[in-house]
């Protein structure tokens, strides 16, 4: 049977597939056999889920355990517990103010979120696409800003914020958490928006469009994976921010979730720890839902961010 012309030009493409296929199957060969695999994955895995959730599962139990087995480690098996109960999240629930500090945490991690994330783009559009001098020191300077502890932040802030009025309030979290939150955001968005091909943008300006236009209808679409990224990155940092709630807010119903357990239910040396531990595992709950639903595009965008 003689060979047709297209089968020869198929050929050559199908010799490299097989070859590429080939050397990939060489490179995985190490993981064909079980004990290979074993020392060289399923261990080295095991023992990172373990380091990872065993806290977790620690607070989990902690929460559901009985008064009477929280320190009596002699007695009963610290790691289990045979007598589950939920009288502490119910008593966190519903004989505390807590719904209402899940509440001002999350309006504060929302507004403050939203503030840095609009500033961190337009920041880092104008770096990125406008052509002005300094832009990539402005870019580094930037990143350096995030280097500086908040914990030196927090000094000449709370000055700022008690003579503004706004000490005791949400307002003083949502407009000082985008100083910690905004150079890091800008960074990660600087190097998402060099992706982008710059071609789309010049055809768009040949076409008439302005800045904004573009900005909002072509660059935004393109950058929602390091927009998520940014997102979470904000919101998880304003959830869990501890010293800047602290420092700013004194009453019990303004107080957030991280500052109001740590307040409400230690009295001097005695440690409520099935009260604690509900009210760290109810607020991370929102955090966990948030990581599961946009895990894949948050890693994607800092891949594209550190590539640059």
């Amino acid at each position: 049977m003689t060979e047709t012309f297209a089968s020869k030009l198929v050929r050559p493409g199908r010799a490299l597939k097989a070859e590429a296929l080939a050397d990939h199957s060489e490179g995985m060969a190490y993981l064909q056999t079980l004990p290979r695999r074993l020392v060289t994955l399923y261990l080295p895995l095991g023992l990172i889920l373990i380091v990872l959730l065993f806290p977790f599962y620690w607070m989990a139990l902690t929460a559901i355990k009985p008064d009477d087995q929280l320190l009596d480690m002699d007695r009963v098996s610290p790691f289990w517990t045979w007598t589950p109960t939920f009288k502490h999240i119910y008593k966190l629930l519903f004989e505390t103010q807590y719904p209402l500090w899940l509440w001002n945490t999350m309006f504060i991690a929302v507004a403050a979120t939203f503030l840095s994330i609009v500033a961190s783009v337009l920041a880092a559009y104008a770096i990125v696409r406008i052509r002005f001098k300094g832009a990539p020191y402005a870019g580094i300077l930037i990143f350096l800003a995030y280097l500086v502890p908040p914990s030196i932040l927090f000094i000449p802030l709370s000055s700022v914020v008690f003579q503004y009025g706004l000490f005791d309030t949400p307002f003083a979290l949502i407009l000082t958490y985008p100083t910690i939150l905004i150079p890091f955001s800008t960074w990660l968005l600087m190097g998402y928006f060099k992706t982008i091909p710059f071609e789309l943008e010049e055809c768009a300006l040949i076409d008439g469009a302005s800045r904004w236009q573009i900005l909002l209808k072509i660059v935004l679409p393109l950058a929602v994976p390091g927009l998520i990224s940014a997102f979470i990155f904000c919101f998880t940092l304003c959830w869990n921010e501890f010293i800047y709630a602290l420092t700013f807010l004194s009453s019990t119903p303004n107080k957030t979730v991280p500052v109001a357990i740590v307040n409400e239910f230690v009295d001097g040396d005695i440690y409520r720890w099935g009260s604690l531990m509900a009210g760290a595992l109810v607020g991370s709950l929102p955090l966990v839902i948030l990581y599961a639903f946009f895990v894949e595009h948050y890693v994607a965008a800092m891949t594209g961010a550190v590539k640059e």
